[in-house]
């Protein structure tokens, strides 16, 4: 067992945990070459690596080696391949697979399964994956979370928010990434103004990452209270719930 009780949260992009993390203090720390921004209370350690598994992988490694966490959790945004799965519900799996390698990781919480691919999925790719692996969800970081968490004897757990539903059609977001993983708005605004076709969608989605976002952050207020005012860090099962 950890002696070190800090719970290290790694997410994808900030805006997933803004209402969260707004007055907890931030510390700017490098690690292999990188800069990393924390944010941090007095139990817990959060850091926003980017989306992608390299992203999380990066930021995984560099939350463990810095700060010694006793649990790691991975948190952001995932698309449903369950229909029952609306906007804004939150889903804590209890296994995490990888598409890639096709390996699976345990959580000892929750209940269902999220893969982790490569690249954002469209309607198709999702019904696929809903068929292959029995899934509920897909993400893109989690499990490079948990290999970085497994590779130090560190328990792993996850909560996802659901911000787009098995049947939407997303829009072309992997052109808006760069190399960090970092995701840039002014460039999709830009590339949906020319193409008024895709307004409505543009306007759902942000609406449906609204929800989830805030989701996200009702469920993980427990690490704004005082320890000792606080249920222990495990994550229950939330499939289907909606904020």
């Amino acid at each position: 067992m950890h002696k070190n009780s800090k719970v290290a949260i790694v997410a994808a992009l900030e805006r997933e945990v803004r209402p969260l993390i707004r007055s907890w203090r931030v510390a700017e720390r490098d690690h292999q070459g990188r800069r990393f921004k924390f944010f941090e209370n007095d139990r817990v350690v959060l850091v926003c690596g980017g989306i992608g598994a390299e992203a999380a992988r990066r930021a995984g490694e560099a939350v463990i080696a810095l700060y010694d966490p006793g649990l790691v959790l991975s948190v952001g945004f995932a698309g449903a391949l369950d229909p029952k799965l609306r906007a804004g519900a939150l889903f804590a799996p209890a296994t995490v697979v990888d598409i890639g390698d096709g390996s699976r990781v345990e959580t000892g919480a929750g209940d269902g399964v999220l893969v982790s691919l490569a690249s954002i999925a469209g309607t198709e790719q999702k019904a696929k994956l809903a068929a292959a692996y029995g899934a509920q969800a897909v993400d893109m970081e989690a499990s490079a979370v948990a290999r970085a968490a497994q590779a130090h004897g560190i328990r792993f757990s996850t909560l996802k928010a659901i911000s787009d539903e098995s049947d939407f059609v997303m829009l072309p977001m992997q052109r808006f990434l760069d190399a960090d993983g970092q995701f840039s708005s002014a460039k999709l605004v830009a590339y949906a103004a020319l193409r008024p076709w895709l307004w409505l969608r543009l306007v759902r989605l942000a609406r449906n990452s609204s929800l989830a976002a805030k989701a996200l952050c009702a469920a993980l207020d427990r690490y704004n209270r005082p320890a000792e005012m606080s249920a222990a860090p495990e994550l229950q099962p939330a499939v289907g719930r909606e904020r």
